[in-house]
């Protein structure tokens, strides 16, 4: 259990008009600043660091750290119970509005108050008898158990909180107001020595940095803490507190323009790539239905084929802008049936396997990057995600994919393997069913990632397409240890649909955890093909991907 710190024994138990405290940027200063008037205004900065982590799950040792993280001074700090949620509003309220740290009682906040130096101290909520008897004796203790009290001392306009629930709290802290740094000191305080709290002012709030937080209640204090220094706060939930899964916090982070981020929360407390994550979303790129991760939270549904031709799919039986009318005619059909968004897709070759071995010997014509950009272009303008195909022959597939970095390099386009297409030295396509190896899968991913890693981009999806267990050697070793990129396998089989489903249900047997998964209706080979109401209903788990080819 947290300590108590105990309360002065001359403690004014009625409150009393508290001026509004402010803050002022001084990254040298070692004293509470004061003007000529004799007004206190607190010392605060940004972190110099990029990268600032508050992962404490204990909401006590959060707000010390939070604190410590943005004040060098304070002449007022607000200290609320731990574990109260009610208070923890409460007092986030008063600290918003005073411009001052929120600590939460437990062990070191006494520390803390007596490192900001802290002359008074605004007590909200049911602190107890004994709160803070350790703080010197010269510190001026004022209560404020209720939003009246709070009201008044403050002049803000405070209401008592209703909802316990702490991501409701956490969000409602974080869109507060903060104090305004151009202000005068608000009325000097009602009473005189030990008992009137000082005169302070609100100063000029902080620039350069910006929050992010979880919406957990151990994070309410530290958010509180974030706005009374004026630094802009970004709240996400924290079953998913990653900032490219967030449009809103895509956005944020892009128009804040930040060089330093704050995290709180216990979710990002071991995360060794969240400021590489951090950085991406800044970037501001958006992909289809918004945010910066391709799956979890949305569904594709995609036209597969190649440019200028209609005989390798539907894709090519038209030009670009009636692809994408097409393809988003088609998603549109699946979303009376999908919780999540339904985004349209091209699955695009890029790659196509020859019946003869072309002037590299590797069976496989390489479409050219100005014959795909168009399609490209043309997706991205109508919020379409794009995959690029590879069908290799005898070549790998890392040798291919590297020979397309400028589209790979681009957001919203994604890869696609297709190991019925990978031969052997002696092997030829439609004489033999091609496969592919981990390790090769493995290489493949890597360099991808990397290349989302190095230019900072949104996450990619990397499809690899099979219809037999034998196309994807040991793949239960593959790995899937890059958040940049979602795996998914695609279940190519095609005919009756008891065979297809035979082969959807052997496809998942042993498959790696995190694989999303994907599931083809060929519109001339299926007997018969599903519509999307009953690929939705009879595919089960129901597929992340539906393409149409």
């Amino acid at each position: 259990m947290p300590s108590s710190i105990p309360l002065p024994r001359s403690i004014r138990t009625s409150v009393s008009l508290l001026a509004v405290v402010g803050l002022a940027v001084g990254l040298g200063a070692c004293t509470t600043q004061q003007d000529a008037l004799g007004i206190l205004r607190p010392v605060t900065a940004a972190p110099d660091a990029p990268l600032t982590v508050v992962g404490q799950a204990d909401d006590s040792d959060a707000s010390i750290a939070m604190s410590g993280s943005l004040f060098r001074q304070a002449p007022v700090a607000v200290l609320a119970p731990a574990g109260d949620v009610a208070a923890q509003e409460l007092g986030a309220e008063a600290a918003v509005a005073l411009g001052a740290p929120l600590l939460v009682q437990g062990q070191g906040a006494e520390s803390e108050i007596e490192r900001l130096g802290s002359s008074g101290v605004l007590a909200v909520g049911d602190l107890g008898d004994d709160v803070t008897s350790a703080l010197p004796g010269s510190t001026t203790v004022v209560r404020a158990d209720r939003a009246a009290d709070v009201a008044r001392l403050t002049g803000a306009d405070v209401a008592d909180a209703t909802d316990r629930d702490p991501s409701t709290a956490v969000s409602r802290v974080a869109g507060l107001a903060a104090p305004d740094g151009d202000a005068s000191s608000a009325a000097p305080p009602t009473g005189s020595g030990d008992d009137a709290l000082p005169a302070t002012a609100p100063a000029a709030a902080l620039t350069g940095a910006h929050a992010l937080a979880t919406d957990a209640a151990s994070s309410l204090a530290a958010v509180a803490t974030a706005r009374a220094a004026g630094v802009g706060v970004t709240v996400l939930p924290e079953a998913s507190p990653d900032p490219r899964a967030s449009a809103d916090a895509v956005s944020a982070l892009h128009d804040a323009g930040a060089t330093s981020t704050i995290a709180v929360g216990a979710a990002y407390a071991d995360d060794a790539s969240l400021e590489g994550r951090i950085r991406t979303a800044a970037a501001g790129d958006q992909l289809p239905g918004g945010g910066q991760l391709v799956l979890p939270g949305k569904r594709y549904v995609a036209l597969y084929g190649a440019a200028g031709t209609g005989a390798l799919g539907v894709l090519g039986e038209q030009g670009p802008a009636d692809a994408v009318a097409r393809a988003k005619a088609q998603a549109a059909e699946y979303q009376p049936y999908s919780d999540e968004p339904v985004i349209p897709m091209f699955e695009l070759i890029a790659t196509v396997a020859a019946g003869s071995a072309g002037p590299d010997g590797d069976y496989s014509s390489e479409v050219p990057v100005e014959t795909l950009q168009p399609w490209i272009d043309a997706a991205r303008d109508a919020g379409v995600y794009v995959v690029i195909d590879l069908q290799p022959g005898r070549t790998d597939f890392l040798t291919q994919a590297k020979r397309y970095e400028s589209v790979l390099a681009q957001p919203g386009v994604g890869l696609a393997l297709d190991p019925e297409w990978r031969l052997g030295p002696d092997q030829v396509p439609l004489k033999q069913i091609g496969s592919v190896s981990a390790a090769e899968v493995d290489a493949t991913t890597d360099w991808l990632a990397g290349v989302v890693r190095e230019k900072g981009l949104p996450q990619k999806m990397l499809v690899l397409h099979q219809f037999r267990l034998s196309m994807i050697q040991d793949r239960a070793s593959l790995d899937m240890d890059h958040p940049e990129l979602a795996m998914l396998v695609h279940a190519d089989g095609q005919g009756g649909q008891p065979d297809k489903q035979a082969t959807w249900r052997a496809l998942h047997a042993d498959a790696p955890a995190g694989l999303a998964w994907g599931w083809k209706n060929f519109i001339d080979e299926d007997t018969p093909m599903l519509t999307p109401e009953q690929t939705m209903r009879d595919v089960s788990p129901v597929p992340d991907l539906v393409t149409y080819q």
